[in-house]
């Protein structure tokens, strides 16, 4: 499993149109095979920060749905960026959901 996580930070008043810029990047990766989940959010605290957690079956489908990156539009939109791919061996239930 691999899951990507960070943030990126934009000016407060990007923010949500940064965010509605996303939503068919949200649904396309949604329907992406190995896609276990993919979140891209605004953060409750702090009006830069827009947060980023994907979950995927394998690396495989990570680079399979992988284009060229965010739009030129979004990445002139960014002020920062600071986000990993994690190599996971293993998972446990915090719910007692064995789906995990």
């Amino acid at each position: 499993m691999v899951i990507v996580a960070g943030h990126i930070t934009v000016e407060p008043q990007q923010r949500e149109p940064y965010l509605a810029g996303c939503v068919s990047v949200v649904e396309q990766a949604r329907r992406a095979a190995g896609c276990l989940d993919f979140a891209i959010t605004a953060d409750l605290i702090d009006p830069c920060r827009i947060n980023i957690f994907e979950r995927w079956e394998s690396q495989a489908a990570v680079d399979t749905f992988r284009s060229s990156g965010p739009s030129d539009e979004q990445s002139t939109a960014m002020l920062s960026a600071s986000v990993a791919e994690y190599d996971i061996a293993d998972v446990r239930s915090l719910s007692g959901d064995s789906t995990a």
